[in-house]
């Protein structure tokens, strides 16, 4: 099973890369993709560029066998639905079985996004559950959930359509503070990878809030 981790990415950070490999381990996941946006629909546009997100996301991954970079929503252009991606995944990977990564935050939005059901009928959902996050409270989440809620163990047992909590680390950090501290002149690092700190200064992206 495939794990699937999009998001901005802008910069990417320990948060993003840590709990991904918690899902990993946790669930036996072959693999992580990491899949950057190419245009936002439910949030402000990202500051990078296409090519420095990239870059960013390669430097902070090299040497690491679980982390893959997809860069299929950037190729793609226009507005990134997840269930473009996981069609296209499954045209090109019609024997493998995938898993979409959610933060709780993300997950509470999941009715909104385009076809969940269409989503889960293509892959199952891991909630990423870190320590002191509450369970989304909305009655119509909760009547599109309780049919497929799996134990975490469990969910690489079914194809698709199953949707597990699992347990991650507690990292608070966010890509908007990384901006806002660069933007402030302070150090960002030990946050996110050292050849992305780099990287940042090589570009001199951040340094002017938006």
């Amino acid at each position: 099973m495939i794990g699937i981790l999009g998001g901005t990415f802008d910069p990417i950070h320990h948060g993003h890369l840590r709990i991904a490999l918690d899902a990993a381990e946790l669930l036996g996941l072959s693999e992580i993709r990491l899949i950057p946006l190419g245009q936002a629909v439910h949030r402000d546009q990202p500051i990078a560029s296409a090519e420095q997100r990239l870059e960013m996301l390669q430097r902070a991954t090299a040497g690491h066998p679980a982390y893959r970079i997809d860069d299929r929503e950037i190729r793609r252009g226009g507005p990134s639905y997840m269930i473009d991606t996981l069609k296209s995944l499954r045209a090109e990977l019609p024997d493998e079985s995938f898993c979409l990564l959610l933060g709780s935050d993300a997950y509470a939005g999941f009715l909104r996004w385009r076809d969940p059901e269409g989503i889960l009928q293509l892959a199952n959902l891991a909630i990423l559950m870190r320590p002191g996050d509450e369970y989304p409270q909305d009655e119509r989440l909760g009547a599109f959930t309780m049919p497929r809620l799996y134990p975490a163990e469990l969910l690489a047992s079914q194809p698709a359509g199953a949707i597990a909590e699992v347990p991650v680390t507690q990292l608070d950090i966010s890509a908007s503070d990384i901006r806002r501290r660069i933007a402030e002149g302070r150090d960002p690092a030990w946050l996110l990878p050292g050849t992305v700190v780099d990287y940042i200064e090589q570009q001199g992206l951040y340094r002017q809030s938006r």
